[in-house]
């Protein structure tokens, strides 16, 4: 059994926001393989399960809020058995640029506090993760507003092939594994002259 988190926050004001790119990429999941929502209050998340490519799957989007998101990542996983390498986190990254996917095996929190969360409730860092970058947050001051902002309409094309490639990397990532996801999405840096 694997089980996939797309990290957001509930509620209709935040439903298009920055933050929540984890949570569409889940419906996008759900959405592709056919598999019904509901509510899990015992997890306090919304979550869909099924049978993908011979592997049961849950879909999960925590409703405790971003920052507390380690809450329900850890009661699933808890509930379930399921190991560390058998959950994939997925997140957005400021700190990456618009439209950049990222698979990392463990690493900090990079100050995403939804991350922290998890790493101090699931007691370490050595989880799958996948970034989905934001950046650069110009023309915001303080990060939280540019994460609980909507995207602009100059950004919309590009947020959708990102959470296309991502749903695709975390098909990947179920599919064929860690290693494979990272050698076909991971981004490469360009060297700046």
């Amino acid at each position: 059994m694997k089980a996939i988190f797309g990290l957001g926050n509930p509620g209709k004001q935040y439903a298009e926001t920055r933050h929540n790119v984890g949570f569409m990429v889940v419906e996008l999941l759900a959405r592709r393989w056919g598999l019904p929502g509901k509510h899990w209050s015992k997890f306090q998340a919304m979550g869909a399960e099924g049978n993908v490519a011979g592997e049961k799957v849950l879909l999960v989007q925590p409703l405790t809020f971003m920052n507390n998101s380690g809450q329900t990542v850890q009661a699933v996983s808890a509930f379930y058995k399921l190991e560390r390498q058998d959950i994939l986190v997925i997140y957005d990254d400021f700190s990456l640029p618009l439209g950049t996917i990222r698979m990392r095996l463990s690493g900090s929190a990079g100050g995403h506090n939804g991350v922290s969360s998890i790493i101090r409730l699931m007691g370490s860092n050595e989880f799958p993760r996948l970034r989905l970058g934001l950046g650069p947050a110009t023309g915001f001051s303080d990060t939280a507003d540019f994460v609980l902002a909507r995207f602009e309409k100059k950004e919309e094309e590009e947020k959708g092939i990102m959470i296309e490639r991502a749903a695709d990397a975390a098909e990947t990532w179920l599919k064929m594994g860690a290693e494979e996801t990272m050698n076909r999405f991971n981004a490469k840096t360009e060297v700046k002259e």
